[in-house]
């Protein structure tokens, strides 16, 4: 029987900071399309849990890894080689965010928030570029994803200045790399999710779900859900996303496109 569009089998997939929020999401769905998945965390506990949660449904390897430096995104890759032997998708989703008024926005808010969310992804596509220059080819690439951010597309007025300017920046590199890596037959796209139930967001849901005056500024009033950020993912990463690259996808219930 020939596998269809969406099927990942045989598909060896690194998701960094997979183990919650975004991430998770992502890894879940990619696992659930046949998938083997490698997740990140910096937490021991977080990564134990999602891998036994994970590894029910298919093959799951976990590294615990704190991608501020480029000597941690280095020492995921040679992680990656070592456990799976390939990697023919990269999901950098592992990300940090600050906000605060900016009268008092600190200095130190930058430096490492560029570093997690901009630095790392650069640093790992090209300490992976071997395994994934091995395992593309013309009718299916190897993937590259970057988490990017609608923060980065529009003003939300998040008082989050390193964060959004990191998701811009993130953005631009996407498409630089698009540009680069395509005679090596691997794609470059990012995903622009909005706003979704995870830590990130938790200081704008109370107890009943989201703030009311947050789903009014969604144009379709609710916040987004696992299977719509997985479901997107699965599209990049499987054939029926082979032709795509250099794109900013908006997972975001239509704040880039309707705002």
């Amino acid at each position: 029987m020939t596998a269809g569009p969406f099927d990942l089998s045989g598909r060896k997939a690194l998701v960094t900071g997979g183990a919650q929020g975004l991430g998770r999401m992502i890894a879940e769905s990619l696992v659930a399309a046949g998938a083997e998945v490698m997740i990140t965390s910096r937490k021991q506990d977080a990564l134990d849990a999602a891998r036994a949660e994970l590894g029910r449904q298919g093959q799951v390897h976990g590294a615990v890894a704190d991608l501020s430096t480029p000597e941690a995104a280095k020492a995921l890759a040679d992680e990656v080689s070592r456990a799976m032997g390939g990697c023919a998708v990269l999901v950098n989703n592992a990300g940090k965010t600050f906000g605060a008024p900016i009268e008092s926005f600190p200095d130190k808010a930058w430096a490492g928030i560029m570093a997690v969310n901009v630095q790392t992804p650069f640093t790992l596509v090209r300490e992976l570029l071997p395994l994934l220059r091995a395992s593309a080819s013309a009718d299916d690439p190897a993937r590259v994803i970057n988490v990017g951010s609608v923060a980065g597309l529009r003003t939300e007025r998040l008082s989050a200045y390193s964060y959004s300017a990191s998701k811009a920046a993130i953005h631009m590199l996407t498409r630089d790399l698009a540009g680069d890596l395509a005679a090596d037959n691997i794609t470059v796209n990012a995903l622009v999710p909005g706003f979704f139930p995870t830590r990130m967001t938790a200081h704008m849901q109370g107890e009943d779900g989201a703030d009311p005056a947050l789903l009014a500024h969604i144009p379709l009033k609710r916040l987004g859900r696992a299977g719509d950020i997985g479901g997107a993912a699965v599209f990049l990463s499987s054939r029926a996303g082979s032709y795509v690259t250099g794109v900013l996808l908006p997972v975001d219930g239509g704040l880039a496109g309707c705002g």
